[in-house]
C-alpha cells in the first residue's frame, strides 16, 4: 500500500487494500455510512441501496418524491430524511452531515457498488480505513444496454470514500466535486451507473445541465467569446472519440459524444449570449425589449404544432 500526502486535484496512488495477517496490529473497525440523494427514482433506488447495505448505516436524502422512492428506500432497509432540494452540491453536504459515521461512501440513486468494490471496501473497514483521507473510484457508465470503457465517461474517477472530517463537497452545484485534504488512495472496483433510461432523458439531462452549469459560470463572471462556442464542442468531442478512444465503443460511443458536444456547445453559447443585455434576458427567459410594432403585425409569432416523441 502506497500513498502521498496531497489533495484531490493533484495525482493518484494506487490504495489497494492488503488482507490483514496475524503479523499486523489490530485496528478498530471503522463505522461507514453510505448517502444517497434521490428525486423520484423509485424504479432504481432498490437496486442502489441493497448495493451499499454492506454499510453500517444507508442514509437516503430524498427532496420530495412524488412515488415510491421513499416506500421502497425503508422497505430495503434505508433511513430516510427529508430536504427540500438546494442544488446537488448542498444537497450531497447535507447528507454527509447527517451522516452518523466519519467514513462516508457516496453514491448516487443511479449507482450501483459492484461485488469487487464491495469487497475492497469491506477490508478497508475492517483495518478502520487506515492511511488515506480519501479514495477514488473508477464508474462505468451503462449506455443503450452495454457499459462505455473508453472515451470520455471512463475511467471517469472520482473521490467517493472518504473521510467527513477532512473533506467537504465544493464547486459549482452542477457537477459539484469533493474536495480532501489528506493522502488519496485509489481503489479498482467499479461503481456501475444508470444515468440514461433513453435517448429523450439523455438530451433532457443534457440540457438541463447545460442551463444550470452556464448560470453559475454567468454568476462567477466568467465570459466566454464565439471561438469557445465553436471550438470547445469540437475538442471534446475529438478528445473523447480519438484521443481517449470513445471509438472503441462502437456507435454507442459515437452517440455518446454527440450528445456530450451537444452540451458543451449550449453551455457556452448560453454564456456567450448572457454577455449581452438583449442576449441575457433571451437566455434567463425574460422578454427582451422589442421594438413597437403596427396593429396589423402580429405581436407573437403562431404556434406550430409540436413534433410527436422520438425515442
Amino acid at each position: 500500500m502506497t500513498f502521498r500526502r496531497q489533495t484531490s486535484n493533484l495525482r493518484m496512488v494506487n490504495q489497494t487494500p492488503v488482507p490483514s495477517d496475524e503479523t499486523q496490529p489490530s485496528a478498530a473497525r471503522a463505522g461507514l455510512s453510505a448517502c444517497i440523494i434521490a428525486f423520484n427514482e423509485a424504479d432504481r433506488i432498490a437496486d442502489s441501496v441493497r448495493s451499499v447495505a454492506f454499510c453500517d448505516e444507508v442514509l437516503v436524502i430524498d427532496s420530495g418524491s412524488t412515488d415510491a422512492t421513499v416506500e421502497i428506500a425503508r422497505r430495503c432497509g434505508a433511513k430516510v430524511l427529508h430536504n427540500p432540494w438546494p442544488g446537488y452540491r448542498t444537497q450531497k453536504q447535507f447528507a454527509v452531515n447527517q451522516a452518523a459515521h466519519d467514513f462516508v461512501l457516496s453514491i448516487d440513486a443511479d449507482e450501483r457498488v459492484t461485488n469487487e468494490l464491495r469487497n475492497e471496501i469491506e477490508s478497508l473497514r475492517d483495518r478502520g480505513l487506515p492511511g488515506c483521507s480519501g479514495w477514488t473510484i473508477p464508474r462505468l457508465t451503462d449506455y443503450c444496454g452495454a457499459f462505455l470503457r473508453h472515451g470520455n465517461s471512463y475511467p471517469d474517477r472520482a473521490v467517493r470514500l472518504f473521510d467527513r472530517r477532512h473533506s467537504h463537497w465544493g464547486g459549482y452545484e452542477v457537477h459539484e466535486s469533493l474536495k480532501t485534504e489528506g493522502p488519496i488512495g485509489q481503489l479498482s472496483g467499479h461503481i456501475e451507473h444508470f444515468s440514461y433510461r433513453d435517448l429523450d432523458d439523455h438530451l433532457a439531462r443534457m440540457h438541463r445541465y447545460a442551463a444550470l452549469m452556464a448560470d453559475e459560470l454567468v454568476r462567477a463572471g466568467k465570459r466566454k467569446g464565439l471561438a469557445a462556442v465553436i471550438l470547445n464542442p469540437a475538442w471534446r468531442f475529438f478528445r473523447g472519440m480519438v484521443i481517449k478512444g470513445g471509438w472503441l465503443d462502437g456507435w454507442r460511443g459515437l452517440a455518446f459524444h454527440l450528445v456530450e458536444a451537444r452540451y458543451v456547445r449550449e453551455k457556452y453559447l448560453r454564456v456567450w449570449l448572457a454577455s449581452r443585455a438583449e442576449g441575457q434576458a433571451f437566455v434567463l427567459g425574460r422578454k427582451a425589449p422589442r421594438p413597437k410594432v403596427s396593429d396589423e403585425q402580429p405581436s407573437t409569432p403562431p404556434v406550430l404544432p409540436r413534433p410527436a416523441r422520438w425515442r
